[in-house]
C-alpha cells in the first residue's frame, strides 16, 4: 500500500484517492456526484466571503466569482492535486463546520479550447469529492455549460441528484445571455429524470424576471429556491428605494 501511495505521488495522481470512492461517467469519465437533500440553504455565501459561511445554519458556500479568487497557485484544486498538506489544512480549517458547499464555477467559455473546458468540470468534480469526503459537507452540483452540445457531457454524473445549484449572475440584463440560460436549463432539465429543485445564486433586486426565466422547469413541476446573498440583498434595498422615490415623486 504505501509502494501504490508513493507511485500515486510520483505521478501526480493522488486526485484518485477521492475518485477511486466514486464512479466515472460518460464519454469524459468525469467523477459522478449526487445531492438528495430535503432541507435547503437560505443563504449563499460567496468563497471570500469567510466572515457569512455561518451566517444561518444552513449557509452554503458558493464560488460565483472570477476563477482567480479561489483557483490561484495556493487554491484547493492544487493543494489537493498536488497533496500539499500545509495548504490542505488551511482549507479544513477554513470551511470547518460549512453545510454546505455549491461545486466551484470554473468558467466555461464557447470561445477557448473545448480540452479546456472539459478540465475546468473535472476540477470542480475533484473539489466537490474533497469537500465530500474530507469536510463531510453537502456537496451540490454546479450546472455550468458553454453550448448545448457541451450539456452532453457536462451534466454527466448528476443523473442520481435531485437537486443542483445554478447561476444567473450576468444572464439577466442580455437578452442573448437570458435565453442562453433559458436553454441551459431546458438541456438539465431534460438531462436530469431526478431533478426536483434548483438553488439558484441570483443577485437581481426581485424574483420575478428570475423566475419567468425558469419558467420551463416550473411548468415541470421543479421547485425554484433563491437563497439572499449580499448582492442580493444590497438590490432588493436599491429596488425598494427606486419604487418608494417613484412614489414620492408621483
Amino acid at each position: 500500500m504505501k509502494k501504490k501511495c508513493n507511485l500515486m505521488r510520483l505521478l501526480n495522481l493522488n486526485y484518485l484517492k477521492f475518485t477511486n470512492k466514486t464512479v466515472a461517467s460518460g464519454s469524459m469519465d468525469l467523477p459522478a456526484i449526487k445531492c438528495n437533500v430535503s432541507v435547503f440553504p437560505d443563504y449563499i455565501a460567496l468563497y471570500s466571503e469567510t466572515n457569512l459561511y455561518h451566517k444561518t445554519e444552513h449557509t452554503a458556500v458558493a464560488f460565483y466569482q472570477f476563477d482567480e479568487e479561489f483557483d490561484g497557485k495556493y487554491g484547493l484544486y492544487w493543494a489537493i492535486y498536488h497533496e500539499v498538506e500545509e495548504r490542505l489544512e488551511y482549507f479544513k480549517k477554513r470551511f470547518k463546520g460549512v453545510q454546505y458547499i455549491v461545486i466551484p464555477d470554473f468558467s466555461e467559455l464557447g470561445d477557448i479550447h473545448e480540452i479546456e473546458n472539459i478540465y475546468r468540470l473535472f476540477k470542480g468534480r475533484i473539489i466537490g469529492l474533497w469537500f465530500l469526503q474530507e469536510i463531510g459537507a453537502v456537496v451540490i452540483p454546479n450546472i455550468t455549460f458553454s453550448t448545448p452540445e457541451s450539456a452532453d457531457y457536462a451534466l454527466d454524473g448528476y443523473e442520481e441528484s435531485s437537486v443542483v445549484a445554478i447561476s444567473t449572475k450576468g444572464h439577466m440584463s442580455d437578452p442573448i445571455e437570458n435565453q442562453r440560460l433559458k436553454e441551459n436549463i431546458r438541456l438539465t432539465v431534460d438531462k436530469l429524470p431526478k431533478l426536483k429543485t434548483f438553488i439558484v445564486y441570483d443577485v437581481c433586486g426581485t424574483n420575478d424576471a428570475t423566475l419567468d426565466t425558469f419558467s420551463y422547469a416550473v411548468e415541470k413541476g421543479i421547485e425554484i429556491i433563491i437563497p439572499d446573498n449580499t448582492l442580493k440583498e444590497r438590490n432588493m434595498i436599491l429596488y425598494q428605494d427606486r419604487r418608494s422615490s417613484r412614489k414620492a415623486v408621483v
